[in-house]
């Protein structure tokens, strides 16, 4: 019987600044992926978060990001590969603390948005992020959204040791080459279509695109996002679409 993990961005409220649907959403997935306080999150946040997941059984990950509060880490910014190590450095490091509070694990890894994409691009920039998430979480899992290959971030971490899971959006556009569409804004998710698309990776392994055409794809993990309007109904849904095809739900692991 195949496993999915179904995993969710979270804690990326920060002071009175409420997003996500958190505690809603817990109950339907099986990793979080944390946000550390650069594009969103702060200390109380990041606490109540890990808190939350320990109190659902649900894996913690990091989900690093750009020091891009205003705009929610999805813009592009140009950072050195020295500076690519200290943000993750520090941004992982912070989060580990809180779990090691919980005697907790840090189970995964998943950089964001527009940092996320930099890493990718940017050869240099990938070796260093690579370098700097293997001295500080050697037993991480990486969670990246598919496709997992060809980029020197996620090809350095797997000769390293560790786990690299590509990662399924449904609640999302992909391109023509399977690469996801980075939205700079929320769009509500057409439930029907999502579901649709877990239904379809998990029968044929492909996706279809913003074009209507179908692209192969290899996933390990489903991500939905708690800061829709009905998140809660895309994740549910979701969530019973992989049940039914018979799938065990289980966090990812290194």
């Amino acid at each position: 019987m195949p496993t999915i993990d179904i995993n969710c961005d979270m804690g990326e409220s920060y002071g009175n600044w409420e997003m996500g649907r958190d505690r809603d959403m817990f109950p339907l997935i099986t990793s979080a992926n944390v946000a550390c306080g650069f594009h969103a999150g702060d200390p109380m946040v990041m606490r109540q978060t890990v808190r939350l997941a320990k109190e659902h059984g649900v894996a913690v990950g990091a989900h690093p990001g750009y020091s891009d509060l205003e705009g929610f880490g999805r813009r592009k910014i140009i950072l050195s590969p020295d500076e690519v190590e200290a943000y993750l450095t520090y941004q992982v490091g912070a989060l580990r603390a809180f779990l090691d509070t919980e005697d907790m694990q840090l189970n995964h890894v998943k950089p964001h948005g527009a940092f996320y994409a930099f890493l990718r691009d940017d050869q240099e920039a990938g070796r260093a992020g690579a370098a700097a998430v293997h001295a500080l979480a050697p037993d991480a899992a990486i969670i990246w959204p598919a496709p997992a290959f060809g980029t020197a971030f996620c090809d350095d971490l797997r000769q390293l040791g560790h786990t690299v899971v590509p990662d399924l959006y449904p609640d999302l556009s992909y391109d023509e080459n399977g690469t996801i569409v980075i939205q700079r804004k929320i769009r509500e998710t057409d439930v029907e279509f999502a579901v649709s698309q877990v239904r379809r990776f998990l029968e044929t392994g492909q996706v279809e695109t913003e074009a209507g055409t179908m692209v192969d794809m290899e996933a390990g993990s489903i991500c939905v996002h708690g800061d829709g309007s009905h998140a809660v109904e895309v994740a549910g849904a979701i969530r019973q679409a992989v049940l039914d095809f018979g799938a065990e739900l289980e966090p990812v692991t290194a």
